[in-house]
């Protein structure tokens, strides 16, 4: 049988942080839209290299781990990144509780 269902993402444009869980990194984004399964992102110039990266993006109302799938340089010199919803771990949701409360 075959899927008839789409999950398409909607436009979702919130400011938000995302933080690369292997350095503690963090960069501040811009959310362009969103799904169940993933969200599109521009990032700043500086950001390096992070396709194969786990991430935590909180942004708005919502907060998302993830695999960064994607990476394009943009004219402007940020970059277009597509990211693909993972379910969270208990390590990670540790991770978050304990740096709540640091913020």
């Amino acid at each position: 049988m075959r899927e008839r269902r789409n999950i398409s993402r909607v436009d979702y444009s919130a400011k938000g942080v995302v933080v690369i869980c292997d350095t503690a990194q963090k960069f501040f984004v811009e959310t362009k839209n969103v799904s169940p399964l993933g969200m599109g992102l521009i990032m700043p110039e500086d950001t390096p290299e992070i396709v194969g990266k786990d991430i935590i993006i909180v942004a708005s109302t919502l907060i998302m781990y993830a695999d960064v799938n994607r990476q394009v340089k943009n004219d402007d010199g940020t970059y277009t990144v597509g990211i693909h919803a993972r379910q969270f771990t208990p390590e990670v949701l540790q991770y978050l509780f304990r740096h709540i409360a640091d913020e």
